[in-house]
């Protein structure tokens, strides 16, 4: 716990000079959107404490909430892999309404919506219809499909 102690106190320190508004997460949420079939349909947020939520909505093994814990690695580990993503400010839309969708749209596939929220208040967030076609879009949709098998909660879904 000593681990969590210090990352909180240092984000904080900073951020009362100024830092740690954008860079450093508090917590993120990630929540499946449905499809034309049984796509699992959750939420699930993280925080940099250890400490997450997991409530299941539809097709899922755990259908309500379940709370769970992750250690500072892993915790650590699902923000990496979700930076290369993360959009600098507020909003980005991949969606059929967005105008994003370049390269044409597939209807009735799920979507993923991720939301990061800053120890200085702030929150981007970052929402794809896995339909929507653009340059990258797969290599956005790999990671944003990967990023849940980062964090204990697979025996929730499936």
């Amino acid at each position: 716990m000593s681990k969590w102690i210090g990352m909180i106190v240092a984000c904080a320190a900073a951020a009362s000079l100024g830092g740690c508004k954008n860079k450093h997460v508090e917590s993120i949420t990630y929540q499946t959107g449905p499809c034309f079939g049984t796509c699992p349909v959750y939420t699930v947020t993280v925080h940099s404490n250890g400490q997450g939520v997991f409530t299941g909505q539809a097709h899922t093994t755990v259908t309500g909430q379940q709370n769970f814990t992750v250690t500072a690695a892993q915790y650590q580990a699902f923000v990496n892999h979700l930076a290369p993503i993360r959009p600098a400010s507020g909003t980005v839309r991949y969606d059929f309404q967005s105008g994003n969708c370049t390269g044409g749209f597939a209807t009735d596939l799920p979507s993923a919506d991720v939301k990061w929220h800053t120890f200085g208040g702030q929150q981007q967030e970052l929402f794809l219809n896995y339909g929507c076609r653009f340059a990258n879009s797969t290599a956005m949709a790999q990671r944003l499909s990967a990023a849940p098998a980062l964090l204990p909660i697979g025996s929730f879904i499936h």
